[in-house]
């Protein structure tokens, strides 16, 4: 699910929105055809941001024709009519652009010359979800035994095509396996939509035209250098596409032939899609023989401010500061540098995570998602569940009580840049500032009980 990054509030946002009620099974999630990708809220990946596709007998097949939630002029309903109906003049506009990266005329007018508008997208680029998953929630539906067991199975079965992997690349193959899993159930549920018709709709309909022509030109690119058929370059509705889940543009960086048939088929070509998605976590920073991180204990009493991106300390600094391994296991390396994340604050896990938890945040911006990857690559080698207990007790508050939190805070004189339901860094920290104020401990978890004092100041 590669897809170019933007930030909101300078940071990226930690909990992702599923607009449909979800089990916690693989086998419910298959069944209720939903994009796995839109567990995860990303600001600027627009398959993260927006809910699943329904099944074809639950979804309207048409435009809602209504103004968009963001209130943005591109997502008036008059500016999308107009824009609908200046299609095919904002398509030859592209031309030019796609001359200069040697796409052929004849292949051009063979891929949009029929193409029509498909402005149902434009409901699923403005949908404004709620967000109620709590990291629990989301490893329960990721990482179940249905996922590990079809896992394995991948692994063994392509387990050549790991091998070169692994030699050529230095990649852990269960952190493959995992992204395989979770973009597509191994490439299961890849999405069924036209990467062309969706590209080009976006190009010349919305809000975010200037990106979607980048990821037209680019799949224009792919089918014109013979990488993939237009029959197979299908995908989400925002243009991901193949079992691990390429954008255009980062195919166009990233995508090797690893087979050697003169092609870089991410879709068909298991050697290819293999080392692809291996060289997108190399190129991102990933260090051979290094883990992602480790589920550790926080002593009584932990400086919980500590529990931040920026302070990157060695495994035996936070030895020092009474950080443990969960499970008394030791640190392979007392050298290795990493960050302390609590994502359910002091109540849940805490992990240290090393550069390669970065570098799969690279392929898609969230922290859950990381954790779900990093959590089922060690499942996929035999690692057992996480130690300790998650506060499941907690009521996840959903986006307009993340917006009031943030709101409140801000009239407190504290900085959560601007309001918008979304919890980057700033918003932590301000939560932090204030649970130390009133004698809370100061973990940044927003909780129910702390949104109610609050209201009561």
């Amino acid at each position: 699910m590669s897809m170019k990054r933007s930030r909101t509030n300078g940071a990226w946002i930690w909990l992702g929105a599923a607009a449909l009620a979800l089990t916690a099974s693989a086998s419910s999630a298959a069944a209720q055809n939903f994009d796995i990708r839109s567990l995860f809220s990303s600001p600027g990946k627009p398959a993260a941001q927006t809910p699943p596709d329904a099944a074809p007998s639950q979804a309207p097949r048409e435009w809602a024709g209504e103004d968009g939630a963001s209130g943005h002029p591109l997502m008036q309903a008059s500016t999308i009519r107009a824009a609908a109906a200046n299609f095919r003049t904002c398509l030859e506009a592209v031309w030019p652009l796609a001359q200069r990266r040697n796409v052929p005329r004849q292949v051009f007018d063979q891929l949009l010359a029929g193409v029509t508008p498909d402005l149902r997208i434009m409901d699923l680029l403005d949908s404004q979800p709620e967000f109620t998953k709590a990291p629990w929630e989301y490893l329960d539906i990721l990482v179940t035994d249905a996922r590990i067991t079809d896992g394995r199975a991948i692994l063994a079965k392509h387990r050549t095509s790991f091998d070169s992997m692994e030699r050529a690349y230095g990649v852990d193959r269960h952190v493959i396996a995992a992204i395989w899993g979770i973009e597509s159930n191994y490439g299961t549920q890849i999405g069924d939509r036209s990467v062309i018709r969706s590209t080009a709709t976006l190009a010349c309909v919305g809000r975010r035209q200037d990106y979607f022509r980048d990821e037209l030109l680019a799949a224009l690119e792919i089918v014109a250098r013979g990488d993939v058929s237009e029959q197979h370059l299908r995908g989400s509705w925002a243009g991901a596409f193949g079992p691990t889940q390429f954008m255009p543009t980062t195919y166009r960086r990233f995508a090797v032939d690893a087979d050697g048939d003169g092609r870089r088929d991410v879709v068909e070509s298991v050697p290819d899609l293999v080392a692809s998605t291996a060289n997108h976590l190399k190129r991102e920073g990933w260090i051979a023989g290094q883990s992602w991180g480790y589920e550790v204990v926080v002593p009584r009493g932990f400086d919980f401010m500590l529990a931040d991106r920026s302070q990157m300390k060695t495994m035996a600094e936070w030895e020092k500061a009474g950080i443990r391994r969960a499970g008394g296991k030791p640190f392979p390396r007392a050298s290795d540098r990493a960050f302390l994340m609590v994502p359910a604050g002091a109540q849940g896990p805490a992990f240290l995570m090393l550069q390669n938890f970065r570098s799969i945040m690279k392929y898609n911006p969230s922290e859950a998602y990381a954790l779900a990857i990093g959590h089922l690559a060690d499942r996929l080698r035999g690692g057992e569940p996480f130690v300790q207990a998650w506060p499941r007790h907690e009521r996840v508050l959903t986006r307009a009580e993340r917006l009031e939190l943030q709101q409140h805070l801000a009239r407190g004189g504290y900085d959560v840049g601007e309001p918008d339901g979304r919890f980057g860094p700033r918003t932590r920290n301000a939560l932090r500032a204030f649970q130390a104020s009133v004698g809370a401990t100061a973990d940044g978890f927003a909780t129910a009980a702390i949104l109610e004092r609050l209201r009561s100041r």
